[in-house]
């Protein structure tokens, strides 16, 4: 269809160019209508001459439910046999596709992945809980059409299985017992306590659909979505930042006027950067040095690896700070790169030249604090020794770390690697008052939680203070175990744990490294899935 664009472009010029005395002139009342997708081979020409009217998914709870709500007839709601059934579902469907749609301005918090879901996915929902429960069989309604929305018809649009997991906690809430009870005033927000405004009435007085949703408010807090009130600050100061940077953008960076300015502070920003680039490590010195060391094997394996990538990171730095400076001179031509670099460096951005090597979102000051803290433990595990309590965020690739423990744990036990697994007690401990090394695994620090934090009293989760977004995460014992285990014990929350605060991770390298159980304390497990409740190695401050 694209491949005809130009050709309608011809036309439609045509027709508007031709005089009124012509053999064909345009007519008065004439009006074409084109409905078309997004496409950036749509003809610039055709989009200056016409009207554009887009329609967007409206905003809020209460807009989606009713608009939801409208797209079933009476004589559709009134077709299935077990009418009561059928409109509490009906509801409570139209609730949860509101709550997918409205979670993603959430963010990281509401999903990692964002995922367009549309009324489609809603209709083929209403069509299988009819045929669900207007049919005679031995399957049970409620878990079949659990299965359904969250397996095969939402579940089909979710790649990242943490978002799997939080649909399966919504359908588990929405789609139980007490939603097809009469004598129950079903809660759809039971987070919000016996004070909720989103409820379903009981059968005696059961709205029509059409007025389903016009008693909520129209501004929903985070708690109706699961989120605690914290939530709501993420959306507002992600969308601050990215209207300030696009407000930047607009901005010469080197104009005619300020150009030798603007050339001067890059200058003077390369020499103070260069002053805190770290010094490189002498990996084949570190290697003569650790033939002889009681290190285990994989660990050793690990420092070479990493120091290796800290040195790739620091010589090109060195490299592009050093061509910079020589192209304010003059002496050296400048490139895209350069320029690319030059621009983000004037921005107070990581390079993305730079950034390559592990993923951040801090800004440029803070990544050198954060790079020159990475290269001080490594150099702290070469003169002194083995870290008694290793600090997770300096490691490139965690998971390599995490890999090489097991591997220690393995040739020890001698078990096969495949059949360990993690136990994750945790220290009460101060860094600095432990003394001795792990007898299994290692002792990791420096870890974030986002959507929780950790209660030091009763040892377990609990909910955020607020105005505090994150907090910090207690010393973890990652203990390889023997076994296998087949799923999370009962009490405990698989808490995922992340590279940083993008969860879904970049093209090529995923965020995500490993399922922390921690202690739910009061709560169950979906309370804190639904809550978005993670760890990260890396915050953006």
């Amino acid at each position: 269809m694209t491949t005809w664009l130009p050709e309608l472009e011809k036309i439609i010029e045509a027709y508007c160019a031709a005089p009124e005395n012509s053999a064909t002139p345009p007519h008065e009342g004439f009006r074409l209508w084109l409905t078309a997708s997004p496409s950036p081979n749509f003809p610039i020409a055709i989009l200056q001459r016409a009207v554009k009217v887009t329609t967007e998914t409206p905003t809020g709870l209460r807009a989606n439910v009713l608009r939801l709500c409208s797209l079933i007839n009476e004589e559709q709601r009134s077709r299935c046999a077990a009418q009561f059934q059928y409109r509490r579902l009906l509801f409570a469907l139209a609730w949860f596709h509101s709550i997918l749609l409205d979670r993603r301005k959430f963010h990281n918090l509401g999903f990692n992945v964002p995922y367009d879901f549309s009324d489609s996915d809603f209709k083929i929902c209403v069509g299988a809980v009819f045929t669900l429960l207007d049919q005679q069989s031995d399957i049970e309604p409620l878990e079949a059409a659990r299965y359904i929305i969250a397996e095969a018809v939402y579940g089909g649009r979710i790649v990242n299985i943490h978002d799997q997991r939080l649909v399966y906690a919504y359908t588990e809430q929405f789609f139980c017992d007490e939603t097809v009870n009469p004598q129950v005033t079903f809660n759809l927000a039971p987070q919000l306590g016996q004070e909720s405004p989103y409820f379903i009435p009981a059968d005696s007085n059961l709205p029509d659909a059409t007025n389903f949703g016009r008693v909520f408010p129209r501004d929903d807090p985070p708690d109706a979505f699961g989120l605690d009130s914290n939530a709501e600050i993420t959306p507002l100061v992600k969308d601050s930042s990215n209207f300030l940077s696009a407000l930047t953008l607009l901005q010469p960076k080197i104009n005619s006027n300020a150009a030798g300015t603007s050339i001067t502070r890059v200058v003077q920003l390369c020499h103070q950067m260069r002053e805190k680039v770290p010094n490189a490590f002498n990996i084949a010195a570190i290697r003569k040095d650790f033939e002889y060391r009681s290190d285990p094997e994989p660990l050793k394996v690990i420092l070479y690896q990493e120091v290796g990538r800290y040195n790739s990171l620091i010589a090109a730095m060195r490299e592009t700070l050093t061509k910079l400076e020589l192209s304010a001179q003059g002496r050296v031509v400048i490139t895209p790169d350069l320029e690319s670099v030059m621009a983000a460096i004037l921005d107070a951005k990581v390079p993305t030249a730079w950034s390559k090597y592990y993923p951040s979102l801090k800004r440029l000051n803070s990544w050198i604090q954060d790079l020159d803290d990475r290269v001080s433990l490594f150099r702290e595990w070469i003169a002194v020794g083995l870290p008694k309590c290793f600090w997770l965020p300096g490691f490139s690739y965690p998971s390599g770390f995490l890999t090489a423990l097991l591997l220690v744990a393995a040739r020890k036990n001698s078990v096969p690697i495949d059949m360990l697994s993690w136990n994750f007690p945790i220290v009460n401990t101060a860094v600095d008052a432990i003394r001795q090394h792990a007898k299994e695994g290692s002792y990791c620090h420096g870890m974030f939680l986002e959507g929780a934090r950790w209660d030091y009293e009763k040892n377990c989760l609990a909910d955020s203070v607020p105005m505090v977004l994150v907090c910090a995460a207690p010393v973890i014992h990652m203990r390889p175990s023997d076994g296998k285990k087949s799923k999370t014990v009962e009490g405990l929350y698989a808490c995922p744990l992340y590279l940083y605060p993008l969860r879904g991770g970049s093209t090529g390298r995923p965020s995500f490294v490993i399922f922390c159980e921690l202690d739910v304390g009061e709560r169950d497990a979906k309370y804190w899935t639904c809550r978005g409740t993670a760890m990260v190695l890396s915050t953006t401050s």
